[in-house]
């Protein structure tokens, strides 16, 4: 396999040498420089790309850089998001256009240092930050990925979890394979199962992946088959132990983690274990308060960057990694610091993970997002919520202060990461200060003859099991009637408005906190009646007919 630089990615037009398997490299530089002549007739300066297909991303990047023209990547296109940064930018696209071409240009070098990229991460207030990237400092991330990994990896088809938006998707899943010559799927595959489909049919490939997506790969896939996997990475977070083990398990490696940032890039790897293995062109040392800095080819020529992670620098050289200084928060003078305070009840068997926020309602106090373990589960539904909160607390009491323990608990199947592994801590204050859940999203729909088949994921913290009952949660039949009606009319046009009766209701089995339900749905028109199925598995748990009417 031939390197190309990335800066001299347009200069060698070369139809053998595939992109993407229905993109070769040499359609990739006639697009990229048609639509950077096009751009450059046009007049545009500036322009915000939000490309789901990773190789249309990668034809706009580099028509843009050949273009000079200054390319900024939100981390998503809500309204919101382009009302606040598309005054910044002359075009904003999410979608690539034929008629989006004119005579290419004739390609040149790209410019190491003036052609420029901005990427957009939370940052600690939940406001989006702008990091400011040359392909000077890319390009240097590439060449060191290439030399630890390249030859393990050979010609692996690269299939990645998380959204190229992001440095390290962008990295890892597009600039990598490119300059390398491995090719790689332009669609994100975000769940275990579209992972597998997508890999199989491949003698080799790797996986760019995220915490989130590896800790619920379960024990449902081929694993034997998915063991040709020739590398898996994961980045946006630390790997849970127990999950990097489980990897080991069925794959055979550990997974390769990646630790970083948006702002610094790559800093270090580990495979297994707690300490982090610094990349080459990393320098690393500790302030005054114990928390690292580090200079590195991938930041610009002579800053030193200042990371909020406290750290134990070996003498060797590799690093452990210890709780973020900047989530150390202040209630009644007393300093308490939340990642302790979630290390503490993990070690709960109820508790697969928590993340801890700080709520202002009169006076300030903590809240807690809590994943529940299995052995969790059971105790919710065979002893209910004041139950688990209260042991909680207890567990907790004896690690903190009582001004330390949460004020407000909210209990989850797993705690809501992105694609990317992140958590932020505005995302965590909001769901803290939300009302508990009252209705269920559908995890899946599909239409067939006219019949409507949904998946319902139970909430473990629905406000409807409070009082139904305290030591044995049991969702209302009432709720049941009322989840039928409000999910068909998101999905059925036309359904009379008013609810008029119920006819041969019945209720057979008991829905529980953290039940999987498939629920059918069909509409008469004719009577006006809207049929419904809830089932558990095999089991039918209610069913019934919901009388419509029109409005007099």
């Amino acid at each position: 396999m031939t390197w190309l630089s990335l800066e001299n990615l347009l200069l060698e037009a070369d139809a053998s040498r595939q992109v993407t398997p229905e993109l070769n490299h040499a359609e990739l530089c006639q697009r990229a420089l048609s639509l950077a002549a096009y751009w450059q007739a046009k007049g545009v300066r500036r322009v915000a790309l939000h490309l789901e297909d990773a190789a249309e991303l990668a034809i706009a990047l580099l028509a843009a850089w050949q273009a000079d023209i200054h390319v900024l990547l939100p981390a998503d296109a809500q309204p919101q998001t382009r009302q606040r940064q598309g005054a910044q930018v002359d075009l904003w696209l999410e979608r690539l256009d034929e008629s989006m071409a004119a005579a290419p240009l004739t390609a040149k070098a790209l410019d190491r240092k003036r052609c420029r990229l901005t990427l957009c991460t939370s940052g600690s207030s939940g406001e989006p930050k702008l990091i400011d990237k040359s392909l000077g400092q890319l390009a240097n991330e590439v060449q060191a990925l290439e030399a630890l990994w390249g030859e393990r990896l050979g010609d692996a088809l690269i299939i990645g979890s998380v959204a190229a938006q992001h440095i390290y998707g962008l990295l890892f899943r597009v600039l990598w394979p490119i300059c390398a010559g491995r090719v790689f799927l332009p669609k994100a595959q975000p769940f275990p199962e579209d992972l597998q489909l997508t890999s199989l049919p491949h003698l080799h490939f790797a996986w760019i992946t995220s915490p989130a997506l590896l800790k619920r790969m379960g024990d449902n896939l081929d694993w034997a088959a998915l063991s040709r996997v020739r590398k898996v990475f994961s980045s946006g977070g630390a790997l849970p132990a127990d999950a990097a083990a489980s990897v080991q398990g069925r794959l055979g490696q550990w997974p390769t983690e990646i630790y970083g940032s948006s702002e610094t890039g790559g800093i270090g790897w580990r495979e297994g274990g707690e300490k982090w293995q610094p990349f080459a062109d990393v320098r690393l040392e500790l302030n005054e308060e114990g928390a690292l800095r580090l200079t590195s080819s991938y930041l610009p020529a002579g800053h030193c960057e200042q990371m909020a992670d406290a750290a134990q620098i070996d003498a060797d050289g590799r690093f452990t990694l210890g709780a973020r200084l900047d989530r150390i928060v202040k209630l009644e003078e007393k300093r308490i610091s939340l990642p302790l305070l979630e290390q503490a009840l993990a070690l709960h068997e109820w508790v697969s993970e928590a993340r801890l926020g700080v709520l202002q309602q009169g006076r300030a106090f903590l809240g807690a997002l809590v994943a529940l373990s299995p052995a969790g589960l059971h105790a919710l539904r065979n002893q209910g919520r004041r139950h688990i909160t209260e042991g909680l607390r207890q567990h907790l009491a004896g690690h903190c202060e009582a001004i330390a323990l949460p004020r407000r608990w909210r209990l989850l199947a797993h705690l809501p990461y992105s694609s990317q592994g992140k958590l932020g801590q505005a995302q965590v204050n909001d769901l803290l200060a939300a009302a508990r859940p009252t209705r269920v999203e559908p995890a899946s729909a599909r239409e067939e003859n006219g019949e409507w088949h949904l998946v319902l994921d139970v909430p473990l913290d629905l406000a409807h099991f409070s009082g139904h009952f305290p030591g044995t949660p049991v969702l209302p039949g009432v709720v049941q009637i009322d989840w039928a009606q409000q999910l068909a009319r998101t999905l059925i046009t036309d359904l009379p408005p008013l609810f008029g009766g119920m006819e041969v209701l019945k209720f057979q089995q008991l829905v529980r906190p953290g039940d999987r339900l498939q629920l059918t749905l069909r509409f008469d028109a004719e009577r006006h009646k809207l049929y419904f199925t809830f089932r558990n598995g095999e089991a039918n748990c209610s069913s019934g007919r919901i009388l419509l009417k029109a409005a007099p």
